[in-house]
């Protein structure tokens, strides 16, 4: 009773709890439990008060290490809990039932929690105290890495430190290398925070990167570099291309020269080239792109380093040779009835030894210059000769090689026109062959035409129309062939063929015209003229060209008939002459579709929409249907016909049409299309209000009553206006109604009579300019009694 009233009390009070608690294990012995906690600073940790059931009152406290004096954090009786406010400095507390649950765990947390718990059991209250001694575990801060000498000198000694700002120990360290150019291996071994190179060496250049973790957690520093600085070392030179001679390295003249020189250094060398004792370049690489014999000489590489001020050095003896420039060259020269062959190398000290080799073996040999004759009918297609070179300063033979054979088919003629068609100019080739053939051009009396040529000949004569009919004949002459063989061509002005002279299609198809180039040397340049005499070119207007062969096809695309129809001239042209066909192009229009009449035009709800239907009259064929609109608001005159439905099916009858404004007059009218061709249009009309319905719920209720009173009223309506004198006042108003019967019913046309309202109109020749009369409206009310 004394915990309940107590719980009753402000919260300020609950934290005096536990202070009675201690004095009320008279009623039973207190149970107490100890425990040892782990928690990371920063995460959550849940302290359980015991494991007997759900206690009255719960009283935490809290005593920091180094201290004998607890500290209240939170009390609860299951109903209600308070935290002290002292006990943030332990991280975000709270309470689960009777658990202390510490949040964002600080490190003032480390020490020992308290946990009386007040059970009450057969009627006596005891107390039960939990102990739990907490420890906070800090991770790793990220390692800081540093170098007593980031650049040292190879041979000195230099210290890595891994430090860590925070960490609960024990702390572990791990260290890992990477070198510029290899994999990154792991310094097996090195635990500690201290790791020493004595003596470093260039091998221990590279990145290093410290690792630290205990318990709790594992982080990496960042990478630092250890450019360890050396050399440099002995140059090495390098001469390409590699020509090794006893004294050194050579090279041939006129040929480009690269002497290389390396020397491991860091930082990299600075290289310097001397000739003789002499500076002739400074770098690496000392390019000579083409040598001479003034660049022979004793080559110096000096290696420096500007870090450590010390320098090496190398010589070579570079000498240059020249022998003659190039290959050989070999070539055959065809004379009547036999070949020479010809090897010259030209140059060179001393002059290059030259020697014949042949099917038949061995033939002469010359400095410089050896030529070797042979009998043409001695001679086999494919035979092979080898002129042989040797010089002092080259270590391998050089070659040139020559392969007799006669050109492959025969020569080919052909003829075009230059120069505006000023001239034409005869061709002839017969590539191939070694000798190349000789090839001449003859006129028809086989007198030559100019000079003979090699694989290709050209003559060119003046353009005029006498030329038509003559022949021309290429003959051509080699070693090898027997007879010599030849060929022709006859000059001659073009000629043409049309495929069809009439062609005949309907508005909107697709329309081909073809011609045909039968002959004409040199070849005819072939195109259309349109019926206007000008050339027909691809584009917008519909027209296609497609060439195949000698033929050229003229395509027209969706065929009108006054864009396209009438006269088309296919000309060809070459120098000799011209030569035209036409071909008439006739463009048919469709049929005309039948007639349209409107059968029906009523409004729909609202007066936004109409439902429009419609009959054909007379035969004819069709593809679809257009309804136009026009719209006339009152006291303006009436609008233009605008498109209100289109690519209507022709099996369509019906069409309901929205989108309209109920305070504008609309007229509607309805056509045929019969492809591209349009019908004549309907007659146009109004639109008319729909007729009455009544709701059905009434009429059923009311519909015996409306009959009786329909009846009733309609006799004695027809009772008084047979005797007015006996209703005069009814008779009066049932008069003027029956003078107006006649002119009504002269109105009446068609329509009426099938029940279908048409307002009256004006007729007019032209329907864009028919006029429209606003419908009248007639209320009748009639009452029923049931």
């Amino acid at each position: 009773m004394v915990a309940q009233r107590a719980l009753h009390r402000p919260p300020g009070l609950l934290l005096l709890m536990p202070f009675c608690l201690l004095h009320l294990g008279a009623s039973g012995q207190p149970n107490e439990e100890a425990a040892s906690v782990q928690g990371v600073r920063g995460s959550s940790v849940e302290l359980a008060c015991g494991s007997q059931p759900a206690p009255s009152v719960v009283f935490w406290s809290f005593t920091p290490l180094g201290s004998l004096i607890p500290r209240p954090v939170a009390v609860t009786n299951g109903a209600e809990s308070k935290v002290e406010a002292g006990a943030s400095a332990l991280g975000t507390v709270s309470l689960r039932n009777s658990s202390l649950v510490l949040g964002e765990l600080r490190e003032g947390a480390r020490g020992h929690f308290l946990c009386q718990a007040l059970h009450e059991a057969g009627g006596q209250l005891r107390t039960t105290y939990s102990h739990f001694s907490l420890t906070v575990l800090v991770p790793v801060s990220k390692p800081q890495m540093r170098l007593s000498e980031p650049s040292p000198v190879e041979g000195t000694f230099v210290v890595a430190t891994c430090a860590v700002r925070e960490g609960t120990e024990p702390v572990i360290f791990a260290w890992q290398h990477q070198a510029p150019r290899g994999p990154g291996e792991t310094l097996m071994g090195v635990t500690e925070r201290l790791f020493q190179l004595d003596p470093v060496k260039r091998m221990h250049l590279g990145w290093y990167m410290c690792s630290a973790h205990n318990a709790v957690n594992r982080l990496s520093s960042d990478e630092v570099f250890l450019d360890v600085i050396y050399g440099p070392d002995d140059p090495v030179i390098t001469v390409e291309p590699p020509y090794f001679t006893e004294e050194g390295f050579g090279a041939t003249e006129k040929e480009e020269v690269t002497l290389s020189c390396r020397a491991a250094s860091n930082p990299p060398s600075d290289y310097v080239w001397l000739r003789d004792h002499t500076q002739v370049h400074t770098g690496p690489t000392y390019t000579i792109a083409s040598a001479s014999r003034a660049h022979t000489g004793l080559y110096t590489c000096l290696a420096h380093n500007s870090r450590l001020h010390t320098r090496t050095q190398t010589a070579v003896q570079l000498t240059i040779y020249y022998p003659p420039e190039g290959q050989p060259s070999c070539a055959v020269i065809p004379t009547f009835g036999a070949v020479t062959l010809v090897c010259i190398w030209p140059g060179g000290l001393p002059a290059a030894q030259l020697q014949w080799e042949g099917p038949q073996g061995t033939g002469p040999a010359a400095l410089s210059n050896v030529t070797w004759s042979h009998a043409a009918n001695q001679l086999a297609n494919s035979s092979v000769f080898t002129c042989t070179g040797q010089h002092p300063a080259l270590a391998l033979l050089a070659f040139c090689r020559i392969t007799l054979w006669e050109p492959l088919r025969r020569p080919t003629c052909r003829t075009m026109a230059t120069a505006e068609d000023q001239f034409v100019m005869l061709s002839c080739e017969w590539p191939g062959g070694e000798p190349p053939a000789l090839l001449s051009w003859l006129d028809g009396q086989q007198q030559p035409l100019g000079s003979s040529s090699s694989s290709l000949a050209v003559h060119v004569l003046q353009a005029q129309e006498d030329l038509a009919g003559r022949e021309f004949i290429c003959r051509g002459t080699h070693p090898l062939r027997v007879p010599d063989p030849h060929c022709r061509l006859q000059l001659e002005a073009p000629q043409l063929a049309v495929a069809e002279p009439w062609v005949s299609v309907l508005e909107g198809e697709e329309a081909w015209l073809a011609c045909a180039l039968l002959g004409g040397m040199p070849p005819a340049q072939l195109l259309w003229l349109g019926p206007q005499h000008l050339p027909v070119e691809p584009g917008p207007s519909g027209f296609m060209l497609h060439h195949e062969g000698a033929q050229l096809r003229l395509g027209i695309q969706a065929a009108h008939p006054a864009q396209h129809g009438g006269t088309y001239h296919c000309v060809a042209h070459n120098p000799l002459g011209n030569s035209s066909q036409s071909v008439q192009l006739e463009v048919l229009r469709y049929p005309a579709p039948p007639n349209v009449t409107i059968s029906s035009l009523t409004y729909g709800r609202h007066r936004r929409e109409v439902q429009l239907q419609w009959a054909i009259r007379g035969p004819g064929n069709l593809t679809g249907f257009l309804v136009q609109r026009r719209a006339s608001v009152p006291g303006a005159g009436a609008g233009a016909w605008e498109t209100a439905a289109g690519d209507i099916e022709p099996e369509s009858r019906t069409r309901r049409l929205g989108g309209l404004d109920p305070g504008v007059l609309y007229a509607f009218r309805v056509l045929a299309l019969n492809h591209h061709t349009t019908g004549h249009p309907s007659e146009m009309k109004i639109p008319a209000d729909p007729p009455f319905s009544a709701y059905p719920a009434v009429l059923g209720a009311a519909g015996t009553g409306m009959v009786v009173a329909t009846v009733a009223s309609l006799l004695v309506f027809q009772y008084a206006a047979r005797h007015p004198e006996t209703f005069p006042c009814l008779g009066q108003l049932l008069a003027p109604m029956e003078q107006s019967h006649p002119h009504r019913d002269s109105m009446e046309g068609p329509e009426a009579q099938a029940g279908i309202e048409t307002p009256f109109t004006i007729p007019a020749s032209d329907p864009a300019q028919e006029s429209m009369d606003v419908p009248v409206n007639v209320t009748i009310t009639v009452t029923a009694t049931p």
